[in-house]
């Protein structure tokens, strides 16, 4: 069983991440209730967070929350998830959907362990994120504007004054709104 998780760890710090990953699985697979499985579980998470399988990274981090909610490793758990969804969003003209669970994941993290390392950077990408939605609004704002929808371009600027009010978005929005 240790030699299991050490090979794992081998294959990790050389960078054979696909290897690490399957066998840090293979010790959850073997002694599912071990102190084992636990480490391997959450190993296997950023294994498979550093290949850039960030749906694997975050099911597998899940399930590591479900199973031990108490865990003193949860909070690195929540962060890893956040951070798989962080590391895909895309511009402002995507659909926002991934932008959103970030940021609903880091404010999980700031809640649930607010005097951690992870929280604090967890904040920081809170701030980032909101800035990005808020983009999103002031994208749509402005293309209602170009097409004299102006009801429609008001409230989307509006959206982003109340709603997203410590971005930096909101000085132009207060001048889209002006001008509207």
């Amino acid at each position: 069983l240790a030699a299991i998780y050490n090979n794992a760890v081998y294959n990790l710090d050389r960078g054979r991440l696909q290897q690490a990953a399957f066998e840090f699985d293979e010790v959850e697979r073997q002694h599912p209730y071990s102190s084992w499985a636990r480490r391997s579980m959450l190993m296997s998470a950023y294994a498979y967070y550093l290949q850039n399988q960030y749906d694997q990274s975050i099911s597998t981090a899940q399930r590591f929350i479900s199973l031990h909610p108490g865990n003193r490793h949860a909070a690195y758990a929540y962060y890893l998830i956040g951070q798989s969804y962080y590391e895909r969003i895309q511009d402002v003209a995507r659909d926002q959907r991934i932008t959103e669970l970030a940021l609903e994941s880091f404010v999980e993290v700031v809640r649930r362990y607010p005097d951690t390392d992870y929280a604090k950077d967890s904040q920081l990408k809170i701030d980032l994120t909101l800035d990005h939605l808020a983009g999103k609004e002031m994208e749509i704002g402005r293309f209602y504007m170009e097409r004299s929808h102006y009801l429609a371009a008001i409230n989307r600027f509006r959206t982003v004054i109340s709603n997203f009010d410590t971005t930096e978005q909101v000085p132009e929005a207060l001048h889209r709104l002006t001008e509207s």
